[in-house]
């Protein structure tokens, strides 16, 4: 025999479900429409690498499943629930490419199913976070089913797998990386990254890490890590530093790598302007991940 609780807890989200669609499909249309109308990536579904693509795609799928846990499309108390709300996000990802790709003429029937692939799957992955991105940046309803958690799991139904990121110091570091994947993903394609890499000076570069990692610090104490690592007034500025800050940078910079090297910005390069390159896109990755903590 069902439980009242559960009963009760089950029409609110089914009908609160549909409108979690809703806002996932405008967010990843808000936050991929920059990427949807950018010439490099719609060149990337031709000549990337299919491996490499394919790795991406592996890839994004644990990340959006770890993502929709935190904030799905409702709130989620089983893996089972979040992979189900990774799935949809990655499906309304791919509609929504695929229609506004169709839209621009970027689609056409003269474009080889090779490419349309290609195209369609290199611009959903932003825009699969970004479906998931629109329930925390479009929902209303996250206090109402963050006291249905509460209000559950005082009632005692163990079958209710807690968000036990919610309270983990690898919950910081992964909010950071998905912030810093986001954004990185943003410009990684474009020729101005190599541009900019190409004309700085290792005065330049040593100038960007310092002001990244002084933007990423500010962040720590301006958002000042609600909830269990909520820094008390007490606390000393190097703790938050070797702790948050630095840490966080390091993060940036491994997306930043894994990045370029995604779409084979670092073939043929020599190492000192590889170092460059990961250095001139670790910056808006490290301003992503420090924002992470706002936006998720």
């Amino acid at each position: 025999m069902a439980k009242p609780g559960r009963s009760v807890e089950k029409r609110h989200r089914s009908r609160h479900f549909p409108i979690g669609l809703g806002r996932g499909a405008a967010g990843a249309m808000i936050f991929g429409i920059p990427m949807l109308m950018t010439m490099e990536l719609w060149h990337l579904g031709f000549y990337i690498g299919r491996s490499r693509l394919l790795l991406l795609l592996l890839v994004n799928i644990p990340l959006l499943v770890l993502l929709a846990h935190r904030i799905g499309f409702e709130q989620t108390f089983t893996w089972r629930e979040a992979f189900r709300d990774a799935m949809i996000a990655y499906a309304i990802a791919i509609v929504i490419s695929t229609v506004v790709l169709f839209l621009l003429g970027n689609i056409t029937a003269e474009v080889p199913f090779s490419e349309v692939i290609g195209k369609v799957a290199v611009q959903a992955v932003p825009a699969s976070i970004g479906a998931l991105l629109g329930r925390s940046q479009l929902g209303s309803h996250r206090n109402d089913d963050e006291e249905q958690e509460d209000k559950a799991e005082k009632k005692g139904d163990h079958d209710i797998v807690p968000n036990e990121m919610s309270t983990s110091y690898g919950r910081e570091l992964f909010l950071m990386g998905v912030g810093a994947l986001f954004l990185s993903l943003n410009v990684a394609p474009t020729e101005e990254i190599i541009l900019i890499s190409y004309k700085m000076t290792p005065l330049h570069a040593l100038g960007l890490i310092l002001l990244s990692i002084a933007i990423m610090h500010g962040f720590v104490y301006a958002v000042a890590f609600k909830g269990s690592h909520e820094l008390s007034e007490e606390t000393p500025w190097w703790h938050a530093f070797f702790r948050f800050t630095f840490p966080g940078y390091m993060v940036a910079v491994l997306i930043s790598i894994y990045v370029l090297w995604t779409f084979q910005r670092l073939e043929d390069a020599a190492p000192t302007q590889m170092l460059m390159s990961v250095i001139v896109l670790s910056f808006p990755g490290a301003i992503g991940a420090a924002a992470a903590r706002l936006i998720l």
